[in-house]
């Protein structure tokens, strides 16, 4: 169990990776957690009004008094005071119970779970984005399975089930998502109309996006707007492509070591991004630019489409000239089918925020979890601009923009979440991702070397 320990601590300093914004990026949204970005997605201080509709479980799980400690990174003033709210709320209704919240910096939080994890004491409710890491958890006794408070009622509410199963595996649970997106392709509508393009109807297979490129770039438009000097962005093209090409069953065969990533789903993943990499869509010197400056291109009219998540749309705003962004010339649509791949064209790639609960963690931890993710509070969650989107039943109907529909809807209809890679996969496999991605964006790499350098570190590090 010692050496069990050590093994996650090692991981959990490495891995316990979070969203961040970036350098000039607004701070009401934020990038998917790539290696080194922190995660917690802040909020505007006008959120922090005081939580008072917000409603309490109708009873206490039982008479024993209990603490329930709880560790979130949602560093933010407002953002944090909405969480002491709900606490103090669930506090009011179940008097035996105490939430002593704990609320840590990215490093501080990835610091201090290790040590908890190594002494085999971890906090009762934690930050925790589902997946691989999650799952190295669960192997050594370190969460606790909540499977029979979860099955029935509680589970039926979640409207992504895809999410909800990151934060599980072979039927227990040990967690849930509170908040989760999707990433897709944003596009400007007025640019695909002075291309010849429709805007109400973009492309629905990888053939038709390769034709609306070569269309744009004919039109004197830059294509797509990419910031690969932070890596995490180009990863995104490589693993949907994975993800069209071989679908679940891939990944998870490569994961669990009974097939690898030199198989022929990743190798197509390289071989299709070269096609779009040979159309030159990019826009000049994206290799020495980051995600602030991908985000300003868009903001500003100067291309026509990125991938990104759903914290895409205010992040052109912030960075854009006008302060504004597209508004109403912003559209989206889902990652492009490859009618040959084994992958469902409706298997979306994404994340958000969830919190997973201890092995020693008393009832009451899973009831207030219940209780973050009921249909109430993440009204609420909404309305302060926290959960987008939400991932309970019926939350999402507070949601006016139609860009945010639309994502929520994908989201919705997805049968399989990827978890980025570099997120779900331990850090050394997650970074070699990235890096022999950009090779390839470099021209320095063929597709077979890409899925031969990410193999090598899965191969030692996927045991």
């Amino acid at each position: 169990m010692t050496s069990t320990l050590l093994r996650l601590g090692t991981l959990i300093v490495l891995c316990v990776t979070l969203i961040s914004c970036g350098t000039g990026v607004t701070p009401t949204a934020s990038p998917p957690p790539a290696s080194g970005q922190p995660s917690a997605v802040p909020v505007a201080t006008s959120a922090a009004a005081a939580v008072t509709s917000a409603p309490a479980t109708s009873a206490p799980v039982s008479d024993a008094k209990v603490t329930v400690r709880w560790w979130h990174i949602n560093t933010i003033e407002a953002e944090a005071k909405v969480f002491q709210d709900l606490a103090n709320d669930y506090m009011a209704a179940n008097p035996n119970v105490t939430i002593d919240i704990t609320v840590l910096e990215n490093e501080a939080f990835k610091t201090r779970l290790t040590t908890a994890m190594q002494s085999g004491d971890p906090p009762d409710l934690f930050q925790s984005w589902g997946g691989g890491v999650l799952w190295q958890f669960a192997d050594a006794k370190l969460v606790r399975n909540i499977a029979p408070e979860l099955n029935g009622a509680w589970k039926d509410s979640f409207s992504t089930k895809a999410a909800l199963e990151l934060f599980g595996k072979d039927g227990e649970y040990y967690g849930a998502p509170w908040r989760w997106g999707a990433v897709g392709i944003f596009y400007n509508k007025e640019l695909f109309a002075k291309a010849g393009l429709d805007p109400a109807a973009p492309p629905k297979t990888w053939d038709e996006f390769l034709s609306a490129v070569k269309a744009l770039k004919a039109a004197g438009i830059t294509p797509i707007a990419l910031g690969e000097k932070e890596k995490w962005p180009g990863h995104f093209w490589w693993v949907y492509l994975a993800i069209r090409a071989g679908g679940e069953q891939a990944f998870l065969a490569a994961y669990d070591r009974s097939g690898t990533f030199n198989d022929a789903p990743f190798v197509e993943a390289g071989t299709r991004l070269k096609e779009l990499i040979d159309l030159e869509p990019f826009q000049d010197g994206y290799l020495g630019l980051g995600y602030a400056d991908q985000a300003a291109l868009m903001g500003n009219g100067e291309a026509a489409m990125e991938l990104m998540g759903q914290w895409a749309p205010p992040n052109q705003a912030s960075n854009s000239t006008s302060g504004e962004g597209l508004g109403e010339n912003l559209s989206w649509f889902p990652f492009p089918a490859l009618p040959d791949g084994a992958g469902n064209p409706t298997d979306v790639l994404g994340g958000g925020d969830g919190f997973a609960v201890g092995i020693n963690a008393p009832d009451a931890t899973v009831d207030f979890l219940r209780y973050l993710t009921s249909l109430d509070v993440q009204k609420l969650l909404v309305e302060k601009k926290m959960a987008i989107p939400p991932v309970i039943k019926g939350a999402a109907d507070q949601i006016a923009d139609p860009v945010m529909q639309q994502i929520v809807a994908a989201r919705d209809g997805a049968t399989y979440s990827q978890l980025y890679y570099d997120q779900f996969l331990p850090p050394a496999v997650g970074e070699a991702v990235n890096d022999a991605v950009e090779q390839l964006f470099v021209g320095v790499a063929t597709p077979e070397e890409v899925s031969a350098q990410i193999e090598d570190a899965a191969s030692s590090e996927l045991r």
